[in-house]
């Protein structure tokens, strides 16, 4: 088991009187994630299709491990890009202007950029916001004096400020396994930045991310679609995700029952996302999951995209979580997949050994992209047209 004692003790100390049952909460999860059999490569049989293993290891799941997928080369890219943004970031949540007076990142835009939160704070849990997905409110402890008043933690539209998170939002071996999992015809979704920096990175409370399509009557595990969480940093009990194994094929759950049943937000049956550097989660947005506060040690960046089948968003009326709430046509499903050409052109450039990945609906339209200034500025504001469902 990954040796994270001493984040696990840090941040079992801050529950008080609950420190000895967090503390074992813990240790229990890392080691229960590593058990179970839904981590490895990517593999794909001699057809070209994603080995049965791992799609039957997805549907029981509701999430699989892939390790080892981004390069160390890929990485240090996205490492260096995060390190740059930064420097471009507010200086607040009302600022317009980066620390050296410039205008911040997103300071132009027409939609959210940066979310915030209060130190090892769960801006999300117990309010109204996101549809009232987020039922329940995470432990809040108390940062150490010195952490700032408020921290960035999520980024929105990281791939019109992220060259790197672009290129691997390209990846060929990963748009392979979202046809596989959702048809050669599969749509974008949304794409963002999860930040946890040690000490002060916020909780995301229990949730499930699907909004639109529990009562239909085509309703089953995939109908929501799924998001991959890459791990810049790997992640684990302390500072990852949770899941609830299998929780993607109940339906819409009530969360507070779970809470009051297992008598804390320590969700009876949870496991973490437990990654290294450069594995890649596929989860599926049906399951139950949530992340507790990083009071522990070791940083925690997601790089998370999403995609969905066609026919979930096609002629459906938005959930308007990421975006306005409109009814999804051609039209803009077109327009929102635009973003997947320029990233496929940007990551040919900086892998051109690599075998891109050819889109079907722009192989079928005769479309071809370009990475360059133009594309640059057509991206802006691009996540307006998210297919939030």
């Amino acid at each position: 088991m990954q040796d994270i004692s001493r984040s696990i003790e840090a941040c079992a100390a801050h529950y008080g009187h609950d420190a000895e049952a967090m503390k074992q909460y813990l240790e229990d999860g890392q080691r229960a994630a590593l058990d179970l059999d839904n981590r490895g490569p990517i593999e794909f049989d001699q057809q070209g299709r994603l080995v049965q293993s791992i799609l039957d290891a997805y549907s029981k799941y509701g999430f699989y491990v892939f390790t080892g997928v981004l390069s160390e080369e890929e990485c240090q890219d996205l490492e260096a890009d995060l390190e740059h943004m930064k420097t471009t970031f507010p200086t607040g949540p009302e600022s317009k202007v980066d620390s050296q007076g410039r205008p911040a990142m997103g300071a132009d835009s027409l939609t959210p950029s940066l979310v915030w939160s209060k130190p090892l704070g769960d801006p999300l849990g117990g309010t109204e916001l996101a549809n009232g997905r987020h039922q329940v409110k995470m432990f809040e402890p108390e940062a150490k004096e010195a952490a700032p008043a408020a921290a960035p933690f999520i980024l929105l539209g990281s791939l019109r400020f992220s060259d790197a998170c672009l290129r691997t939002y390209a990846h060929p071996e990963l748009l392979r396994v979202a046809e596989a999992i959702n048809g050669k015809d599969f749509a974008p979704f949304n794409e963002a930045l999860f930040i946890k920096e040690p000490g002060i990175g916020a909780a995301v409370s229990w949730h499930q991310d699907g909004v639109t399509h529990w009562d239909s009557q085509d309703f089953d595990e995939g109908i929501h679609g799924f998001n991959f969480m890459a791990q810049l940093y790997g992640s684990t009990a302390v500072n990852g995700v949770w899941v609830l194994p299998g929780s993607h094929r109940l339906g819409k759950l009530d969360i507070k029952s779970l809470v009051s049943d297992s008598n804390s937000e320590r969700l009876k049956g949870a496991v973490p996302l437990v990654c290294g550097r450069g594995d890649v989660v596929i989860c599926n947005r049906q399951a139950l999951h949530g992340s507790f506060p990083n009071s522990g040690f070791e940083p925690r960046l997601t790089v998370n995209f999403g995609f969905h089948r066609r026919s979930s968003v096609l002629g459906v009326q938005g959930g308007g979580i990421h975006s306005d709430a409109q009814v999804f046509d051609e039209t803009i499903i077109a327009r929102r997949s635009k973003v997947l050409g320029y990233a496929i052109a940007a990551r040919k450039e900086r892998f051109p050994e690599e075998q891109a990945y050819e889109y079907q609906p722009f192989k079928e339209a005769g479309l071809s992209f370009e990475w360059n200034d133009a594309a640059r500025a057509d991206m802006k504001d691009y996540n307006r047209d998210d297919l939030s469902i």
